[in-house]
């Protein structure tokens, strides 16, 4: 008897120890997935190759790491099922929510960001409140009645977001009782609507506001109202992962963190939007 039990002991002992061992995963190469139509995070050149922060980062975290990283687009509402699915390992410009929380893992944030409309100067939309001051939605004292007065000049208006997108989220909850939200797969489509005036405004990250304004063909857009963070908007920047892939997460959160103290998020944010975007780590 102890010894078939330390037979079955034996057997239980190597069958763990061969499941770990196909489980394990040797991190030297990684499927980066990225959309290629968010400037200035990440787009497409004339060329049809990719370039953008997200871009000159990644490479700078993969060295770090020492891993070979393979960058891969694709649209932005495919990244995380594709993701689940085995075709990236890691996704790019991934804002951090609770919602997301529940179907991916995240790095640390690898930069921190705001969001605010963007408007038509001869449009339907006046200057909103707080244009260019920072509003954090989670001091609601303070945020509360600022949204409110928001909220009655978007009264009626159709409001432009990118679908699947916490900025999406975020007018649906404040606004979609008085506004009419018309969603798109990208910020440059939703932009010709808001140029032709076919919606009142958009809503999207700040960094891609200011990086669209400094181009020629956009002069009639503006920025208004708060620059927002808090609530449910994913405004830390993160890349994604799948659940429980700790090996991967390490790598690369202690590349981000090292990437932050040498001042290299910095100088790539401010050279592609001439902001710092450098994370509270």
């Amino acid at each position: 008897m102890k010894r078939s039990r330390l037979i079955a002991a034996v057997l239980v002992a190597g069958l763990s120890f061969g499941a770990s061992a196909v489980m394990a995963k040797d991190w030297t190469h990684v499927r980066v997935g990225i959309e290629g139509a968010f400037p200035p995070w990440n787009a497409l050149d004339s060329k049809g190759e990719l370039t953008g922060f997200d871009v000159d980062l990644i490479k700078e975290l993969c060295t770090r790491a020492k891993v070979e990283c393979e960058l891969m687009t694709g649209e932005w509402t495919s990244l995380i099922p594709s993701l689940n699915a085995g075709k990236f390992d890691l996704i790019m410009t991934l804002g951090i929510n609770e919602k997301r929380k529940q179907v991916v893992d995240f790095t640390v944030p690898y930069a921190s960001g705001v969001a605010t409309f963007l408007i038509a100067k001869d449009g339907q939309v006046p200057e909103l409140p707080m244009t260019g001051e920072r509003l954090n939605l989670n001091d609601k004292e303070k945020a509360d009645p600022v949204m409110k007065t928001i909220g009655e000049a978007l009264d009626g208006k159709t409001i432009g977001v990118v679908q699947a997108t916490s900025q999406e989220q975020l007018i649906r909850a404040y606004f979609g009782d008085t506004v009419t939200v018309r969603t798109y797969k990208t910020s440059g489509e939703r932009d010709l609507d808001l140029k032709a005036g076919r919606i009142d405004a958009g809503f999207d990250s700040g960094v891609y506001g200011t990086s669209i304004l400094a181009k020629p063909g956009n002069e009639d857009l503006v920025m208004t109202g708060p620059l927002i963070k808090g609530a449910m908007l994913a405004t830390e920047v993160a890349m994604g992962m799948r659940k429980g892939e700790t090996e991967l997460k390490e790598k690369f959160d202690a590349a981000i963190k090292s990437a932050a103290a040498d001042g290299v998020i910095r100088s790539l944010s401010e050279k592609w939007s001439k902001l710092d975007l450098t994370p509270s780590l």
